[in-house]
Order: structure tokens, then C-alpha cells, then sequence
């Protein structure tokens, strides 16, 4: 049985991610206008209900701006790693959406600190299929005499 292949993969900021908010966010806006529609009058709900929908507006904006440092996800074959601005290391990684051209994996570190990218094939498309690879891959065994206890398949 194979390993995964080593792999670093640059980590920045995502196109596809910000598109997907974007139409998150939209379609929560029609929800609002629609319940405006629908409920004639403006009273106290319903401002609360739009007011909310501006803030998380505001709020996701402010944080696309701010989220440009890039960093870079190395896998040495036992473990990921997160170097840049807020690094981690020895962590585990797990994909929480796939879009096959997208994914947003979930980095947690030994001390149980969480960190959610967003990974793009178009930061390096000769690496995207080592990095799948890598990402799916089941975790190597802790030593070798760990592997020699499973049973055989005979």
C-alpha cells in the first residue's frame, strides 16, 4: 500500500469562496425583502430581520479584506502544516466541502486549535491532484509494531 505524496500548496484567498458567500448573502437579502413583501407593515422584526443581514453584509466584507496573507499547507507524509501569519504544526486536516476545483479542509493542531481554508486548484494546478490525494489519504499507522498486531486478512 502506498502513502500519500508530500505536498505544499500555497493557501490565500478565495475566489470561489467569496462567490459562494455572495450568493449565500444574496439569497438571504431576497429572504428579507420577500418577508418585508409579505408582512406589509415595517415594525420592529423586520427591521431587526434587515438590520442583520446589512451587518453580516458588512461584517463578511470587512473580513474578505482583511483575509488576503497568503500562507503555505505542506503534508510530510505523517503530518500537515501551516506556515504563514497564524501557523500551525503536527496537525490533522479534514475536508468539509468539496467542489472538485474547491475545498474547505478544517486544520486542527495537537492543542485542539482550529484553522478553516480554503484550498483553490487555481493557486497551482500541477499540484491540486497530489493535494487531493493527500487530503483523502487515511493516516499512516503511529509505528510499526502497531502494524504488526492487525489481524491478517487471510
Amino acid at each position: 500500500m502506498h502513502s500519500a505524496p508530500s505536498v505544499s500548496y500555497p493557501v490565500g484567498r478565495s475566489r470561489s469562496a467569496d462567490r459562494l458567500l455572495s450568493i449565500i448573502w444574496t439569497f438571504g437579502a431576497c429572504c428579507v425583502a420577500a418577508a418585508c413583501y409579505r408582512f406589509d407593515g415595517a415594525d420592529w422584526r423586520i427591521g431587526l430581520l434587515a438590520l442583520s443581514v446589512v451587518g453580516v453584509g458588512a461584517a463578511a466584507w470587512r473580513s474578505a479584506l482583511r483575509c488576503t496573507a497568503s500562507a503555505e499547507l505542506s503534508f510530510d507524509g505523517r503530518h500537515w502544516s501551516l506556515a504563514g501569519p497564524a501557523g500551525l504544526r503536527a496537525a490533522r486536516v479534514k475536508a468539509a466541502l468539496d467542489f472538485q476545483s474547491s475545498l474547505l479542509v478544517c486544520l486542527t493542531d495537537a492543542r485542539r486549535a482550529r484553522r478553516w481554508v480554503w484550498l483553490d486548484r487555481s493557486a497551482r494546478p500541477e499540484r491540486w491532484q497530489d493535494l487531493r490525494r493527500a487530503v483523502y489519504s487515511r493516516a499512516p499507522l503511529a509505528s510499526p509494531v502497531a502494524a504488526s498486531r492487525l489481524p491478517s486478512a487471510s
